[in-house]
């Protein structure tokens, strides 16, 4: 009998122990990302032989080459990723010695290629830009939940069209990727400032 009396007390101030911790406040916790470090800014000339480009890109970046095993004829050597492995990042770079009159095709697919994205994005903007060595081209910022928030190409409008964007190994977040967005930001500028046609 003493032995029943005692699991039933035991069970009553179990349940007396649960509705009291089901009637403390609860309190709300803030969602948030980790805090991010980023290296310090430095950068390289990336100036290979086959390229008839050059430009200067950051430290702590990768070249990879891999992909011109893809690639013959005129695009041979010329196309590359530049690979950001601290941040899950990629810059995808195509690149296309132009035929005659292609130039109108080549511009219609890069607007094309940055307006795929309209389904996610919530704006996507066009800018016209020129380097100090009178290099043109167009960039595009894409806001919203999508792979790619920046895509640009370059030409002289005659034999070089250049294109590149930029894409993460990771499902898109707008808020946990915005730090990271702004930090690639600034190389992608850097790499645009510094490009130059070799001829």
């Amino acid at each position: 009998m003493a032995n029943r009396t005692g699991a039933v007390l035991n069970a009553l101030f179990s349940c007396i122990l649960f509705l009291a911790a089901c009637n403390s406040p609860y309190t709300t916790k803030n969602k948030g990302y980790s805090k991010l470090s980023f290296p310090a800014k430095s950068y390289q000339v990336f100036n290979q032989t086959a390229a008839p480009y050059s430009f200067e890109y950051p430290s702590y970046a990768l070249i990879d080459e891999n992909v011109n095993e893809q690639r013959s004829g005129l695009q041979k050597g010329k196309w590359l990723n530049i690979r950001f492995p601290g941040q899950e990042a990629t810059i995808y770079i195509s690149y296309i010695a132009m035929q005659a009159k292609q130039l109108d095709t080549l511009i219609r697919d890069a607007y094309t290629f940055a307006n795929n994205h309209n389904n996610r994005a919530s704006s996507i903007a066009d800018s016209v830009f020129q380097n100090k060595q009178g290099v043109e081209g167009i960039f595009f910022t894409i806001g919203g939940e999508v792979a790619t928030p920046y895509q640009f190409f370059v030409t002289d409008s005659t034999r070089h069209f250049f294109r590149g964007a930029l894409y993460y190994d990771t499902t898109p977040n707008q808020d946990s990727l915005a730090p990271v967005n702004a930090f690639l930001l600034e190389d992608i500028k850097h790499i645009l400032n510094t490009f130059s046609w070799k001829k």
